[in-house]
């Protein structure tokens, strides 16, 4: 199926290239059946922090890599915000990698004329953190949690079943993730109002959402790493959650059954 969806503007972060548990080739099919005319790159896109410990660059991060590289010349206008784990980047505020523009953050004005307030979230840690020992422990039961998805995952596909995020939903019941989410909204939410805007689209946390905070429109991208997740504009303005890989399975079932019919 070559059909394309267009999209006035899509928001992508963490997507952690060089990391093991990136979800390459689920972003490689995204692209291949999109048509967007703004992309924002939301931060966390190559993992240095990984890659300082292991390098890891297989085939499919690389022909991802040059994809992203390659949309400027099919019309793309290409927006990089760097986060945490792409930091070194963080210095080339303003500049620009070729035709791809570097910024710190961003405001971007949406087809309904809302001003939405862009950058990673990594801005925010300091007021969300519960401190050293609680972000290692997070680290190691998030690397557990990882670990256990990965495998539950390969089970899976070797069943026929399509990808399924165990790690975002075993998140979604923890108590303390919930109150680290419910903090990181709050402050993002806090810092659009004060900057007078209407919301505020960022990263960082893993966890997509779209909602309403008083009169802040809240949007987080979520990540390709567990929820293979997009945040994307319409022609409208208006702003939606793409989850890719069930977007995927219905394009398969489809064109199963297109490839049956045409065998009768």
């Amino acid at each position: 199926m070559n059909r394309k969806n267009h999209y006035r503007t899509v928001w992508l972060s963490d997507i952690h290239l060089g990391y093991k548990d990136c979800k390459a080739e689920y972003l490689l099919d995204f692209l291949r059946h999109s048509k967007i005319e703004t992309l924002y790159l939301v931060g966390d896109i190559v993992d240095m922090w990984a890659m300082s410990k292991q390098f890891l660059w297989p085939t499919s991060h690389n022909q991802l890599f040059h994809r992203l590289l390659a949309l400027t010349g099919e019309g793309t206008r290409v927006i990089y915000l760097p986060g945490n784990h792409d930091e070194p980047a963080q210095k080339y505020d303003g500049m620009a990698f070729g035709e791809v523009e570097i910024h710190r953050q961003y405001i971007h004005t949406t087809a309904d004329g809302r001003r939405l307030l862009l950058l990673h979230g990594d801005q925010f840690d300091e007021e969300v953190c519960f401190g050293k020992f609680h972000a290692w422990i997070g680290d190691k039961a998030y690397d557990l949690l990882l670990f256990i998805n990965r495998w539950y995952n390969r089970f899976r596909h070797l069943a026929g079943y399509p990808y399924w995020s165990l790690a975002g939903y075993i998140k979604s019941r923890v108590k303390g993730a919930n109150e680290a989410i419910g903090r990181y909204r709050e402050i993002g939410c806090r810092t659009a109002r004060e900057m007078q805007l209407d919301g505020i689209v960022c990263g960082h946390i893993h966890h997509p959402e779209i909602s309403r905070q008083q009169e802040i429109t809240y949007c987080n991208t979520g990540d390709w790493i567990e929820n293979c997740s997009a945040l994307t504009e319409d022609a409208s303005g208006k702003l939606s959650l793409v989850f890719w890989t069930r977007i995927q399975t219905s394009l398969q079932a489809v064109s199963g059954k297109a490839r049956t019919k045409q065998a009768a």
